[in-house]
Order: C-alpha cells, then structure tokens, then sequence
C-alpha cells in the first residue's frame, strides 16, 4: 500500500549538502517527492511509496550523513496522494 510521510528533519542540516543526500538517498530507494530548507533552519521531506520503504529511508534520514548532524527527525502519516512524479529539491 502507498504510503506518506512529512518529515521535519532539525540539527545541522543546511549549508551541508543535505538536500542532496535526501534526494540521492530517496531516488535509490523509489520513492517520490520533495525535499527543501525552510526558513527556521530545519529541512522538509515529503515522500510517497511503499510504507516498508519509507520506514527505512527515515532510518536514513535519522543517520545522515558525515557533514549533517542530525538531531530530530518528526514525521506524519497519511495515504498518497500520487501528485509526484519524481523526486527533486525545491528552492524555498
């Protein structure tokens, strides 16, 4: 069944390439949506596909990567909405 999840990611996760390890990391494992900076400092995911999926990409969200430091992952949710048809930034 597809599957939602809206993350806020928080910590040291803009300026550090994080975005794009978002985007690599969610394009490898299929999954559709957005990634962007949000004026607060903190970052949004929104990502669509399978829920076993999506729970292991926010495993990867959690651990980041060696220039990001991660320290709260919140996430909602819902069923799809099949309004992606890929997965990229968005400039905020």
């Amino acid at each position: 069944m597809q599957k939602r999840v809206e993350c806020i990611v928080s910590g040291e996760v803009q300026g550090v390439s994080y975005r794009d390890f978002v985007r690599t990391s969610a394009r490898r494992a299929g999954l559709l949506g957005s990634v962007q900076n949000l004026p607060d400092g903190t970052v949004e995911v929104v990502a669509e596909g399978e829920e076993s999926v999506l729970r292991e990409f926010l495993k990867v969200l959690k651990e980041g990567y060696a220039f990001a430091k991660v320290s709260q992952v919140s996430d909602g949710w819902s069923e799809a909405t099949g309004t992606f048809s890929d997965f990229r930034i968005l400039k905020s």
